[in-house]
């Protein structure tokens, strides 16, 4: 595959792909370790509001989306405790109305865009510089979060309850965590879109925890699947003429289909 070779649209594709690998690979071990994926897809759909106010007021959708990111993990982060029922709890009252305002803005007071659809769906080959820049800041986010905070993460993933009892007792390390996958999650919006951002986060997160229990070696072999599917799915939306966002996630769950059929044989 010669980067020669690629169409312009293609080789920025992947590197928006490159870029996001690094963050949706190392969020996502964390979001499959403390049972957020249902709160990375709500928050990712939960964009909607946003990208349409964004279109009717004429800002920038990633502003918009951004927005209602913040608001949604806000909300998230103080209805909840630690315990994943709180957060599931939570997450789907902050859906259900970021939702309702979505189709209530997109229906009543603005027309819902070509813009705000490619944002619903994907864009990976009409991105602009800023999607890049959002994506490269969202990857060193995340790494500095799981360098810094990823101890605390890990203790209260594997253990709240004891946890609290050895004094890891704020709740400031879970709400940067909410806070930086709900920006990953706007970060991915230009890749596969709002309703396909888990196939970024979770999925090769996911896949990989299928092979390792080390948490190192699980978070790279997420990174690295994260950037192999991507890469390989631009590469056949290209060749096949297919969306490329629905053609990373329907790689992303062969791959997880796969590798679960295949540890069921081994085992």
């Amino acid at each position: 595959m010669s980067l020669i070779a690629m169409y312009p649209f293609e080789q920025r594709a992947l590197l928006e792909v490159l870029l996001v690998s690094v963050g949706a690979g190392l969020l996502g071990t964390w979001i499959v370790l403390r049972g957020l994926a249902f709160y990375t897809h709500a928050v990712a759909a939960a964009a909607f509001p946003g990208l349409v106010l964004a279109a009717g007021l004429s800002f920038p959708p990633i502003a918009g989306a951004l927005g209602t990111g913040a608001v949604v993990a806000a909300g998230v982060g103080g209805l909840s405790t630690r315990r994943r029922e709180s957060y599931d709890t939570a997450t789907a009252l902050a859906l259900v109305g970021a939702l309702v305002a979505g189709v209530v803005l997109a229906s009543n007071v603005f027309h819902s865009g070509s813009e705000v659809d490619s944002l619903l769906f994907g864009s990976l080959f009409a991105l602009s510089d800023a999607d890049l820049v959002l994506a490269a800041v969202a990857s060193v986010l995340a790494l500095v979060g799981t360098l810094a905070l990823g101890p605390r993460w890990l203790a209260v993933g594997f253990d709240a309850t004891g946890a609290r009892a050895v004094g890891v007792r704020s709740r400031v390390p879970d709400l940067v965590l909410l806070a930086l996958v709900a920006f990953a999650s706007v970060a991915t919006l230009a890749a596969v879109g709002a309703l396909l951002a888990t196939a970024l986060l979770v999925v090769p997160a996911a896949t990989a925890r299928l092979w390792t229990n080390r948490l190192v070696l699980w978070q790279g072999l997420s990174v690295v699947l994260v950037a192999l599917e991507g890469l390989a799915g631009v590469w056949l939306s290209v060749r096949t003429n297919a969306p490329p966002g629905a053609t990373v996630a329907s790689l992303g769950g062969a791959v997880f289909l796969l590798s679960v059929l295949t540890k069921k044989i081994v085992s």
